[in-house]
């Protein structure tokens, strides 16, 4: 389907224009017409789509990785409501179909570029996109973007289409996942089949497909795998915006003040949930009215600049995977020695488990902890609600656990009205 982009000229009202004329200046403006996708037929343009595909994927998960913190307590609201701030109804764990579409926007976009990128490389390549380490680097983007939406937002919607379960969004994810590790594979690109082979992981497990999340994760080292999505400082977009919400310049809108991750840091000093505090500035910039007025300002540091990235997936959430199987297995010693391995590595003291109910609390608060920040945390307390899975966590109650389909595609989307 060929796609054509335009090039919008710049409106003049009548008195400016008259004034110009009036001047003797020439303002005339020449439009040269829209710019042809057939343009980026060529194997020269195809790094560049697939690049701009992750660049999508990093501003929908800066929007939803730092609302969702705060509807699942992860972060608490120190501060302002507008700009960089969290709203009153978000700091109420409320999210509605009237608050915005930047999300939604974001994420949807994020994929669809990921998906046509794709299928352009395949157009343009032909049989040689069977190895192609940027085909393979596409897919990948897929299925970050899938998995992305499917842990994220309650429904399904594509390009426009009716209204499907999230989980189609891990389908698409899991497929995607699967093809890259083919084509990476064929290309001889270890480090593209190992992330993909990660990402399939995650997907699998969030699919229910407990004995293929293990033996992906099984492949992937724990110390020396890691997958992140880059931030930059060339504008306030690319910034990463949980840093930025919180950096006194001149937001001070979240907290970590009052959350489970507080007093835990404090407890135990574990590196992974890091926060500090001013000597000076003790507060957030504007008062809480859910929290009672001003809070203590406790800012994070797990992103300490702008261009702090943030992780896609890691070898040590394969080995949180491969517990959580053998925990539905029944098997609560081999659950407990996979998710300690990151502790006994870090010289913290591992959980321990009588039975299976300590088993999966230590499990999801092992899970919160290793994943902190990171625009999963929504999706892990849906799908285990939806499974019913044993052991405490935080109280999610009367709070979403998922973005709704916003206002704005209701109203124009005719399959969705």
């Amino acid at each position: 389907m060929s796609m054509t982009m335009n090039i919008r000229a710049i409106a003049r009202t009548a008195p400016v224009a008259a004034l110009a004329l009036a001047a003797g200046c020439d303002l005339k403006v020449t439009n040269p017409g829209p710019i042809q996708a057939a343009f980026l037929d060529t194997p020269a343009a195809l790094t560049a789509i697939v690049n701009g595909a992750g660049r999508d994927l990093a501003e929908g998960l800066n929007w939803t990785a730092y609302t969702s913190a705060a509807v699942t307590k992860e972060v608490l609201p120190s501060g302002s409501t507008a700009a960089f701030g969290i709203s009153v109804r978000q700091q109420l764990g409320v999210l509605s179909n009237d608050d915005g579409d930047d999300w939604w926007n974001q994420s949807q976009r994020a994929r669809w570029t990921a998906e046509s990128g794709v299928a352009r490389i395949k157009e343009v390549l032909g049989s040689a996109a069977n190895n192609s380490a940027t085909l393979a680097q596409g897919l990948i983007w897929v299925g970050f973007s899938n998995r992305h939406l499917g842990e994220n937002f309650c429904d399904c919607v594509i390009d426009g289409g009716a209204k499907q379960a999230h989980t189609v969004y891990f389908e698409r994810a899991e497929a995607a996942f699967t093809e890259a590790i083919t084509v990476a594979t064929a290309a001889n690109n270890a480090t593209l089949r190992d992330v993909a082979t990660a990402g399939r992981a995650s997907v699998r497990l969030l699919r229910g497909n407990l004995a293929g999340a293990s033996a992906d994760a099984a492949l992937i080292p724990s110390n020396t795998f890691v997958y992140r999505m880059p931030y930059y400082v060339n504008t306030v977009d690319q910034y990463n915006r949980i840093y930025w919400a919180s950096a006194n310049q001149p937001y001070r809108a979240h907290t970590v003040w009052g959350t489970f991750y507080d007093n835990y840091r404090r407890t135990t000093r574990d590196p992974r949930v890091p926060f500090d505090s001013s000597l000076t500035i003790r507060f957030g910039d504007a008062a809480v009215t859910s929290l009672g007025g001003q809070v203590r300002w406790f800012f994070q540091t797990k992103y300490p600049v702008r261009e702090s990235s943030i992780n896609l997936v890691s070898g040590w959430e394969m080995r949180l995977i491969e517990a959580e199987a053998l925990l539905v297995g029944g098997d609560v010693n081999g659950a407990m020695t996979k998710l300690n391995a990151r502790r006994i590595a870090l010289s913290l003291t591992p959980w321990t488990a009588a039975n299976a109910t300590e088993a999966w609390t230590a499990l999801k608060r092992e899970r919160g902890i290793e994943l902190w920040l990171e625009g999963r945390r929504m999706g892990d307390f849906r799908r285990w609600a939806a499974l019913n899975r044993p052991g405490a966590q935080e109280d999610m109650t009367g709070r979403n656990l998922c973005f709704p389909i916003p206002r704005s595609e209701l109203e124009t989307n005719p399959n969705l009205r």
